[in-house]
């Protein structure tokens, strides 16, 4: 039994467990089953309510750096429990606001800055240090957790708010990340590992090989990731955050449209275990722009026709290439990067990405709120996504590739 808790595959299932009610999830997802019943209460427009969701991401955003380089100095316990607790009784909060767009707003931005230490960034962290020959697979499978928290927290929302109302729905949810995520990383993902890190941080010296932050933003192939990262999540993330608008402003149910959401969750789940698979297999920036290029042709689909069949299709599409960027971020990273600061350049690229997401959803907000349609918004996601894939060609071979035989054992396991 001790050998098998000490697989680092647990490691693995336990991310799962805290993706499925990551920020993502519980945060992105949901907005738009949320976005409606809101709208409808206060009387707010829906370019508003998205601005919430900016500011959220935001702080999501300005924050993880610095969980990142906590993560790096401190291990992921102690950063992340604290900020778990903080997400948690934030989004359970937004239950009790009264109708003031300033305490909204305040509370999804307290949200964002908990959800900092409940982002891919702490079960990236741990996969990727323990990780080397199957890396690829390891981050897809755990970061299809992403996809079964789209599939499922937008349904557990919708149900909660058919039941009791919306805000029953931001109680559950804070309960639900508390429930699922803090236990994981208690258990499982934060468990300390003595070796190599240990033992050189003794020494002064790096664990792995790689470059500090500072160098990292140095690099063009940072910033060739991060202009990729940034459209990629703000196209995608738009996209989903209006998708049950989106579909009920043509007619299709409330709960048709969070079906649609769903969709796009198991098609991220598919997408997310494919990518792993061929990360291993091919090589990566390949897999990058095939991935990019996927959700362009689900935007395409939605905005060409407003049959509920090719819909959904368009929806799979979309999901298949959604959170593409999460699981590619740790594997490209650990290849061209290095391993040395893994917490604090993921952190500077988990800060890029989630400006995207932030603006996705609030470009598709002021779009619907001045033209009365979200196509000229969709029209230009396109574009954007055909431009994303480019960068991804001109990376060239890995900085850090594969180290062999002894890359399948755990690259944390004791020195003697």
């Amino acid at each position: 039994m001790t050998l098998e808790l000490n697989s680092r595959w647990w490691i693995v299932f336990a991310s799962v467990l805290g993706l499925l009610a990551g920020n993502g999830p519980v945060m992105q997802f949901t907005f738009g089953t949320l976005l409606a019943p809101v709208t409808r209460e206060f009387g707010w427009s829906r370019g508003m309510v998205s601005s919430a969701m900016v500011i959220g991401l935001w702080m999501t955003g300005i924050a993880t750096p610095v969980v990142g380089r906590l993560v790096d100095r401190f291990g992921i316990r102690a950063v992340a429990l604290p900020a778990i607790v903080l997400f948690s009784l934030a989004t359970a909060s937004v239950a009790w606001i009264p109708a003031s767009p300033a305490a909204f707003i305040a509370l999804y931005a307290l949200m964002g800055l908990g959800a900092a230490g409940q982002t891919p960034l702490i079960y990236a962290k741990a996969i990727t240090a323990r990780f080397d020959h199957e890396r690829g697979l390891a981050l897809g499978v755990a970061m299809a957790g992403v996809g079964l928290g789209a599939a499922l927290v937008p349904q557990f929302a919708q149900g909660l708010i058919r039941v009791a109302g919306w805000r029953a729905a931001y109680t559950g949810l804070g309960l639900l990340t508390l429930v699922l995520a803090f236990p994981s990383v208690a258990l499982f993902v934060g468990r300390p590992a003595a070796g190599r890190e240990v033992l050189s941080r003794k020494a002064s010296i790096p664990a792995f090989p790689g470059l500090t932050g500072a160098e990292a933003l140095r690099t063009a192939r940072f910033w060739r990731l991060a202009v990729s990262f940034f459209i990629v999540s703000g196209t995608t993330g738009g996209v989903v955050s209006h998708l049950v608008p989106l579909l009920t402003d043509r007619g299709v149910s409330p709960q048709s449209a969070t079906g649609m959401v769903g969709i796009a969750g198991l098609a991220l789940i598919g997408g997310r275990l494919l990518a792993g698979f061929l990360l291993d297999r091919l090589h990566a920036p390949y897999v990058a722009a095939t991935f990019f290029l996927t959700p362009l042709i689900g935007i395409i689909v939605l905005l060409s026709t407003i049959d509920q069949g090719a819909a959904a299709a368009g929806t799979v599409l979309v999901g298949i290439g959604l959170g593409a960027e999460v699981d590619l971020i740790a594997f490209l990273l650990s290849r061209y990067l290095g391993m040395r600061s893994f917490g604090e350049i993921y952190g500077y690229f988990f800060a890029i990405f989630m400006l995207g997401a932030g603006l996705g959803p609030f470009a598709m907000g002021v779009s619907f709120d001045r033209t009365g349609s979200y196509k000229l918004m969709l029209v230009c996601y396109a574009c954007a996504l055909a431009l994303a894939s480019l960068p991804m060609l001109r990376l060239g071979a890995y900085a850090y590739p594969v180290v062999g035989r002894a890359g399948r054992e755990n690259l944390l396991a004791p020195a003697h």
